[in-house]
Formats: C-alpha cells, structure tokens, sequence
C-alpha cells in the first residue's frame, strides 16, 4: 500500500512540506517562547519560585511522555487525521493558557499543550518521510529544511517572546498560537493526503506508564535542589519513575499489541540514532537555555536584546541544514556528520564553560561560541534523526518517529532538569562571593555538564552507529 503511494511523487509534497516545517516550527517554538515571559507570569499569577519551573516542564513532559501514543494513533488513524486532532488540541490548550487566572489552570493549559503537540509531531514526520523517501536527493533537501524549522523553533520562540512580551504580554506567548493553529486545520485538507491506516489496537496502560515514568523522574530531579538528593522523597519519586519504566518495558515485552514491539530496536541503527538524539537534546537544549540567562542575568541584555542575540545561531543552523548539510551527508555518511557535529557542539559548550566573564562582550565571549555550537546541531541534527528512522518497517514508520522525537524531548527535559539543578548547587556554593559572579559561576558548571553530555554522545556514535553496507541506504525504510 506504501509502495503504491509513493510510485508517483505526491505534486503538492513541497507545499506540503511548508506545512509540516511550519507545524514543526511551533511544536517546538512552543518548549521555548515562555522563557523570557516567566518573571511576568510568576508576578500575574502568584507562582513561587520552585514551581515556576512548570510552566516549562509541563509541556516538554507531556510532549515527551505522549510522542509514543501519538506515534501509534498515526500508524492506526492515518497521519493526516491525527495531525488535524493535534492542532485542534494545540489551539484549544493554547486559548486555555493564554486565559489562565491560577497556576493551576496554566500548568493544566500547557499539559495539554504538550498533548496536541504529542499527536502533531510524529505524524508530520511520518507524512515528510512518506513523500520524499522516493527520491533520496529530495529527502536530505526536506529533512534539511525540518531540522531548520526545529532549531529556528527553539531559538525563535526565545527571541519571540521577548519581543512578544515587551511589546505585548505574556498571555500573547500562548495566543499567537490560535490564529496559525486556525489556518493549519483549514488548510491541511487541501494539501496533505490521508495517509497509510494500519490496524490493531492501543496500548493505554503502556501510555501511562511512559508518561508517569518520566514525570516522576523530571519531578525528582527538578525538586532535588529543594529537598535535597538523599532526602526520602527524592529518592522514592526516583525509584518510582525507574520502577515504572522497567514495568512499562515488561509491558511491552509481553503484550500481544504494545505501544513498542520491542523487536524494533533490531533495525539497525535505529537504538542508536535515539541514543545520538538523545546526547543531542541534552547538549543543544541548555545550552541556548543557559546562554539565554548568561546574557540576560550576567551581562544585563534586555529580553529583546538577547532575542537578537540568537538570531545568528538561527540563520546558520537554518542555511546548514538546508542547503549544507544534506550534501554533506551525501558526501561523508550519516556517521561522520552525526560524530563531527556532537564534537563541535561539545566544542562550543566548553568554550561557553571557560570563556563567560561577568564582564563579557557579545562579540568576544558569546558570537564565535555559539556559531560553532550552531554548526555542530546543524551536522548532527539530521543524520541522528535519520539513523533513529533506519530499518523501520512502513506500518511502524509512526512508531519509529515518535520514538525519536521522544528521544529528542526526553533529553531535552532530563538534561535541563539535571543542568538547573548543578547550576544552582554551583551558585549556592559560593557564600560571600557577588551574587552575579555566583550566578554565572552556576552557569558555567551547566555549560561544562552539556558539553560532557555532547562529547559522550560523539563517544557513543563511534561506537555504536554502523556505516551502510554496499547497496544499502542510511534512510527508513519505507520505500
């Protein structure tokens, strides 16, 4: 049925691929534009300090927690139909946050969030592949322009919400998603065909499992500073997430029809390629989320100004991974660019670690840094996701992209909750130092931490990632 799908090529898949970057874009966007906006949320709504953090956490949670379930409704429903769903939730959600009158109803708010992009992102993913794995020229050029709408995702929504904020308010962070959200499910229709339906049923009680797992273990990490790593609640809330991961994976072991046939993980590269996206999030995530603060907090940019700021890493990452690095991988294979781009991004967080002074310049101590950082998520970006997509079969192709954009989020949610917590034990350390010196002294230890975190995946990729054989091809398979 793939097969006959794709003996034509689909004459609107570049219209359509505009529409999936565009979903994409704010998919991710959405993890990021609430960053600047925090302090004036915490002072509209009364959230305390600690909990402030759920105003981020609680989208990237359920994203992460729900990309498997929303990767399974596409291969059953058809991708198209869970796409149009997940905006219809997204724009609900969104109306809902930008209304909140509590932290109660905001945190609610971006959970659901959290959930339409869940069921949005593995279905466009899965229709980019569908469309363009018959062309393996055109696929790298369209992954190319999906990893571009993803890193401009994450470092635009920093610079929009700062011009958002400052111009507008807060409540507007959520908004701006209601008219796009409306113009996406009117267009869609027209552009994006049905999709492939599978059959077979849903693993409910596997998709709680997943989640609770993850948001125990986030929880825990994230309250750890407070209670401190050996008290008992810590502890527990540890044990119990990794206790219900361990039961959601005998889960899977023996459930007729599992939300992951762990046979999966056989295709080749494929566990890897997570791990590789994984190792990515985990270096890429904080590192414009401390680099954000470091301008901010220590240097005194305004939330406009350190919009700005990303703004070079935006347009570089977007031109490599458009026109640069598909042909790079083309050249070289999915493992040197994936091992070249983690050691530059390695590269870039060391020299953030080292070279932040409290009495920095933009063009001294942050422009090279982050343009190399840049360059290294613009290699690695692309040949990691499509490592993690290698050796699915069709009817598993929604599985396998939610998968890595599991990896992706779960990195992403793990890593900053692992980074926060190292940057304020650093900064509490320093009793008597000048509170800023303190401060950037904390961000530098996450800055170091992330690097460490780049550096292991590249480690990971030599070891683990497989060069195809003669004949074979680093794409899914779902030609």
């Amino acid at each position: 049925m793939v097969n006959q799908a794709l003996s034509q090529p689909d004459p609107k898949r570049w219209k359509a691929l505009v529409l999936l970057c565009l979903a994409n874009f704010m998919v991710i966007m959405d993890t990021s534009i609430i960053g600047v906006a925090l302090p004036a949320i915490k002072e509209a709504l009364g959230y305390s300090q600690a909990n402030l953090q759920w105003v981020f956490n609680a989208y990237v949670i359920f994203f992460g927690g729900l990309l498997l379930l929303g990767g399974r409704l596409s291969d059953l429903f058809g991708q198209r139909r869970m796409f149009m769903w997940g905006f219809a939730i997204l724009t609900l959600a969104s109306l809902l946050a930008g209304l909140a009158w509590n932290e109660e109803s905001l945190n609610i708010g971006r959970a659901l969030q959290g959930f339409g992009s869940a069921l949005i992102a593995p279905s466009a993913l899965t229709i980019v592949m569908m469309l363009f794995s018959g062309n393996p020229k055109e696929l790298g050029k369209a992954l190319g322009f999906w990893g571009a709408s993803a890193a401009a995702g994450g470092s635009a929504g920093v610079f929009l919400g700062g011009v958002i904020t400052e111009w507008l308010s807060w409540e507007w962070t959520f908004l701006i998603n209601i008219p796009v959200g409306i113009i996406v499910m009117l267009v869609a229709p027209g552009i994006l065909s049905k999709g492939v339906r599978g059959k077979g049923s849903i693993d409910v009680i596997g998709s709680i499992f997943v989640t609770a797992a993850l948001v125990l273990v986030v929880y825990g990490i994230v309250t750890a500073e407070h209670n401190g790593w050996g008290a008992q609640t810590t502890l527990w809330t540890l044990i119990s997430g990794a206790a219900l991961f361990i039961l959601f994976l005998i889960i899977q072991a023996v459930k007729k029809e599992p939300l992951v046939p762990l046979g999966i993980f056989k295709a080749r590269n494929l566990a890897a390629g997570n791990i590789a996206l994984f190792m990515l999030s985990a270096g890429w995530i904080p590192l414009w989320f401390f680099l954000n603060l470091y301008m901010q907090q220590v240097l005194k940019f305004s939330a406009l100004a350190g919009g700005f700021g990303l703004l070079p890493m935006t347009v570089l990452t977007a031109i490599c991974m458009m026109f640069i690095s598909g042909k790079l991988i083309g050249k070289f294979g999915v493992k040197a660019n994936l091992v070249i781009g983690l050691i530059a991004l390695g590269g870039s967080l060391m020299l953030f670690a080292t070279n932040t002074p409290v009495d920095g310049n933009y063009a001294t101590h942050i422009l090279p840094a982050a343009l190399l950082g840049a360059l290294g998520m613009s290699l690695a970006y692309i040949p990691a996701t499509m490592a993690a997509m290698s050796g699915a079969k069709p009817e598993e192709a929604g599985l396998a992209s939610g998968l890595a954009n599991t990896s992706y989020q779960i990195g992403s949610a793990i890593s900053l909750a692992i980074m926060a917590a190292i940057a304020a034990a650093s900064t509490a350390s320093q009793a008597g130092a000048d509170p800023v010196t303190a401060l950037n002294e904390g961000f530098q230890q996450a800055f170091l931490w992330s690097g460490i975190f780049a550096f292991a995946g590249a480690i990971l990729a030599i070891l683990f990632i497989r060069s195809p054989k003669p004949g074979e091809t680093n794409g899914p398979a779902v030609m």
